[in-house]
Order: C-alpha cells, then sequence, then structure tokens
C-alpha cells in the first residue's frame, strides 16, 4: 500500500475538470485508488466521490493506492496533483 499527503493549491478546490482528469488517470490503472479528507473517502475512478469531499483549496487530502501497480499509480497521481490541484 502507497500512501501520500497533499494540500489543494487551486483557488477553486476540486471541481468538476480537475475531477474528471483525475479519474482518467486513476482509470488507467488496476489500482485501488482512494481520497480522503476529514475522514470521509472517495474511490478515484468515480467523479462523484471525489466531488462528494467537496475538497477546497487549502484543504489536506489524502490518497491511498493498493495493488499489483501502486507504485506507478501512486507517481502518475501525484504528478498529476502537483501540476493540475
Amino acid at each position: 500500500m502507497k500512501e501520500f499527503k497533499y494540500t489543494i493549491t487551486d483557488t477553486e478546490g476540486i471541481h468538476a475538470r480537475p475531477a474528471g482528469e483525475l479519474v482518467k488517470a486513476a482509470k488507467e490503472f488496476n489500482s485501488k485508488i482512494t481520497i480522503t479528507k476529514d475522514g470521509k473517502s472517495g474511490d478515484c475512478k468515480k467523479i462523484f466521490g471525489i466531488m462528494a469531499l467537496a475538497v477546497k483549496c487549502g484543504n489536506e487530502v489524502t490518497i491511498t493506492v493498493e495493488g499489483d501497480d501502486e507504485e506507478a499509480a501512486a507517481a502518475k497521481i501525484l504528478d498529476f496533483m502537483q501540476a493540475n490541484m
């Protein structure tokens, strides 16, 4: 299992466009990828799971990756978040 924390820097938080792009990135992998904020979790392969967390600028989220390709998946998701969120 790989896990990392990330603080959202986009002034609009995680809104529909970056959430949709995150779903696309997550679906490239077999691993289960979960985003957690304030004790609530969502599946990164489902846009409603991400949007339901209502992540705002300055919020810290935890990304958890479990599966056979978790190393590559965690690296890709971290890169994506640094570039887009």
